[in-house]
């Protein structure tokens, strides 16, 4: 939850995770004591919170438990008031996010999503408004509808828009670039490949020349595999902290010492052979 100051476009009077009591009778007067109690002084500008929670899916194999499989956020700003449900998974829509076919998945789905969306806005008293189309779907007042492409086949926005996102993470660093080492540079880099149980997981390089630092996944289709390369991003985070030079950070992250060398080449060419598989 978090208390926005007015006229501070990133200033906050209250900012949070809260864990509510289930045996308490009044979960929102719960709620407002325990905001207020950490609230600073100043005037209020904004006020939002949100939750997460568990649901059940309805596979092909019977069923699976999702972790936050729907997310509700409530923002208020002056006299306006919102309600939002979000949702990452595609088990809703008639195609996956790879454009195919999921015929049974959505059939068992899609009307638990329309209830759900009745629902809150009865008990809200209000009409359902689509949000704006993303990448990934078009929010309906009822669920959500794939794209499909020219020829009427449904769009594999997953290949699309999502592993280009995720790649994106290790090229580009955080802050405009101002927090931790370059995840980009031009030239020679140095480079040492980290391996995982079936094979290489992706290559650790560094350039001091530029400050530059990073990871370079070699698949980052699989969810796991894209938390396992994450954490390397986190260890060189460690590293740029602790004022290591990129060139140290990489001689210990991958183990090397001073008769194991890092090996060179251009990080175009780098990516390139990631990219091999």
């Amino acid at each position: 939850m978090s208390v926005h100051e007015a006229g501070q476009s990133n200033s906050y009077l209250f900012r949070g995770n809260l864990e509510l009591d289930p045996t308490w009778p009044d979960p929102a007067q719960q709620l407002t004591d325990a905001v207020k109690a950490g609230l600073r002084p100043g005037k209020i500008g904004s006020v939002y919170a949100d939750t997460e929670s568990t649901g059940v899916i309805v596979t092909d194999d019977g069923e699976s438990r999702e972790e936050r499989l729907f997310q509700v956020g409530a923002s208020l700003l002056l006299d306006h008031v919102g309600i939002a449900l979000t949702t990452p998974s595609d088990a809703w829509m008639p195609h996956d996010l790879r454009g195919r076919a999921q015929h049974a998945v959505y059939t068992a789905n899609a009307p638990r999503l329309s209830a759900a969306l009745r629902d809150l806005s009865e008990a809200l008293n209000s009409e359902t408004d689509p949000d704006d189309p993303t990448h990934f779907g078009k929010p309906t007042e009822t669920g959500v509808e794939n794209y499909y492409d020219e020829d009427g086949t449904a769009s594999d926005v997953w290949t699309s828009f999502e592993i280009p996102r995720r790649y994106s993470v290790f090229r580009h660093a955080p802050g405009f670039g101002h927090i931790g080492y370059k995840r980009s540079v031009k030239g020679i880099v140095q480079y040492a490949p980290v391996r995982a149980g079936h094979g290489v997981l992706g290559y650790l390089w560094a350039s001091d020349a530029e400050n530059g630092a990073s990871f370079e996944p070699r698949d980052l289709d699989d969810d796991e595999t894209y938390r396992v390369s994450l954490s390397w991003l986190e260890r060189l985070a460690s590293a740029y902290d602790r004022g290591l030079s990129p060139s140290q950070a990489l001689a210990e992250l991958a183990g090397l010492d001073a008769d194991h060398k890092p090996d060179v080449i251009e990080l175009d060419r780098l990516r390139e052979l990631a990219g091999q598989g």
